[in-house]
């Protein structure tokens, strides 16, 4: 019955976007609460929904956490990592990443800064399937930023001496310090800062 689908799929696509708005502001909490602070409870009371209502769409916490951290890493795939991939090979990809990582922070996606690096030092000490996630996540872009780092070897961008686990390391540390510093202090100045020191790193004037 044509009336029965369409009613079907008008509520399949009201669910998908009550899921998407839950999970946009579980990833805000999070980085202020983090992980372990998110609970259906807090959560439904964010969104004046009904603790029932949340649950229809998160079996357990564990659930609702690992659908937190896929949300947060599409938010960060298309914000920081897709403009790196559009940019030149090699070293101005590497810019590329940071900036857009330090953009990401500037425009203040989420209260509490990087949500992948509030989540990895809480849930470093905490094995299981969200503990799993989080590095499997860090590990990847870590992977990325060394591809860069390859790639700009490969076309003589940087020292034939270059370590590629020595810089990926550093420019790593750098994103780290920045997240941690801007949210502690919110001065803008400080994510202009760690552009001049990645570029001063990778021998970049501009």
């Amino acid at each position: 019955m044509p009336g029965a689908t369409t009613g079907t799929t008008s509520r399949r696509a009201a669910g998908e976007r009550t899921r998407a708005a839950i999970l946009r502001e579980a990833v805000s909490l999070a980085t202020v609460d983090g992980l372990e602070g998110l609970s259906i409870g807090n959560l439904a009371a964010a969104l004046e929904m009904s603790k029932s209502g949340l649950y229809a769409h998160f079996g357990s916490k564990q659930d609702l956490q690992l659908a937190t951290i896929d949300e947060a890493g599409r938010v960060f795939e298309a914000e920081v990592i897709e403009p790196a991939l559009a940019a030149p090979r090699g070293v101005p990809q590497l810019v590329a990443v940071c900036d857009a990582f330090f953009d990401h922070l500037a425009n203040r996606r989420f209260p509490g800064g990087c949500f992948f690096a509030g989540a990895a030092l809480e849930m470093s000490a905490r094995p299981g399937p969200v503990n799993e996630r989080i590095v499997a996540f860090q590990t990847a872009f870590a992977a990325l930023i060394r591809e860069f780092v390859t790639a700009a070897l490969e076309l003589d961008q940087l020292p034939d001496e270059e370590d590629p686990d020595q810089l990926t390391f550093e420019l790593n540390g750098i994103i780290l310090a920045a997240n941690m510093n801007f949210v502690l202090r919110q001065d803008a100045h400080l994510l202009d800062l760690a552009r001049q020191v990645v570029r001063r790193r990778l021998g970049v004037t501009d």
